[in-house]
């Protein structure tokens, strides 16, 4: 029975909407206030949360925001942050940095996660109002992270996008995936979670050609959201209201405050 506790509340940790984290752990607290231990069981699941969704943190001391992923861990839970040359704990329910020491880029491709560190900073400035971004060596490619987060919870939204791409130096060959989070929750329930995944392609190899792939990716992808937006208007949305009223006649607004109810309305039934 605890192990299927732990699972269930590992479940609600891992599929939380963007910004809203701290509003599930503190529904799981009251659902379960006779185990307290609970949410401290279910740590692995944080550490799952915050890589997968490349949860941002500010370092003490700095204003800039740096990234959480399993392309920048270290032992112990140690991450660290290439364009501050820093490494620091990260402490995964809390969502909070601490001892922050020096941390030096040891890489062959160092001069390169330079440079493409450089040209993504002014794609992001480009296209995204807000955003986070880094560069990491793993095993023998690269990781070229972006995520960029909007909350609104005053409107009752909130949304992330996240992209991941690994280029590999040798082939010069580039992947990727792209995804969207967007949970609106005014008097209702609705989330939107889409993926794009880019096939391994060769491309040249410069950082120049490695944006510029990048860059026709997304704007690609976003010019297909838009298409899907449109069809959800004018199609499957539209489709869901009633076009007529259960009489199978239109309502004279003009008229609708000399009607009575139940009879005009209702068709005469009672």
């Amino acid at each position: 029975m605890a192990s299927d506790n732990v699972a269930a509340v590992s479940a609600f940790i891992e599929g939380a909407p963007p910004g809203e984290l701290a509003d599930v752990i503190n529904d799981i607290k009251t659902l379960t206030e006779d185990d307290p231990t609970l949410v401290e069981k279910a740590r692995p699941a944080f550490q799952k949360y915050n890589e997968e969704q490349l949860i941002t943190v500010k370092l003490p001391g700095s204003g800039k925001n740096v990234l959480i992923s399993t392309y920048n861990s270290l032992e112990d839970g140690r991450y660290y942050d290439v364009e501050s040359q820093s490494s620091f704990m990260f402490d995964h329910i809390t969502q909070k940095a601490s001892d922050v020491k020096s941390h030096a880029l040891e890489s062959q491709h160092a001069d390169l996660i330079t440079s493409l560190s450089k040209t993504l900073t002014t794609h992001a400035h480009e296209h995204y109002t807000s955003s986070t971004h880094a560069v990491f060596p793993t095993n023998s490619s690269l990781a070229v992270l972006l995520v960029s987060n909007k909350y609104s919870p005053s409107n009752f939204w909130n949304g992330r996008l996240r992209t991941t791409y690994l280029y590999h130096p040798p082939t010069t060959t580039l992947t990727g995936t792209l995804k969207c989070d967007v949970h609106y929750y005014e008097d209702g329930n609705v989330r939107l979670l889409t993926t794009k995944t880019l096939p391994p392609t060769t491309i040249a190899a410069s950082v120049s050609e490695i944006m510029k792939t990048i860059a026709k990716v997304e704007k690609g992808w976003q010019e297909e959201l838009n298409r899907g937006f449109s069809r959800l208007s004018e199609g499957e949305f539209k489709s869901l209201r009633r076009q007529l009223p259960v009489t199978r006649q239109k309502v004279e607004w003009e008229k609708v405050t000399s009607y009575r109810a139940g009879k005009e309305i209702g068709g005469g039934r009672r």
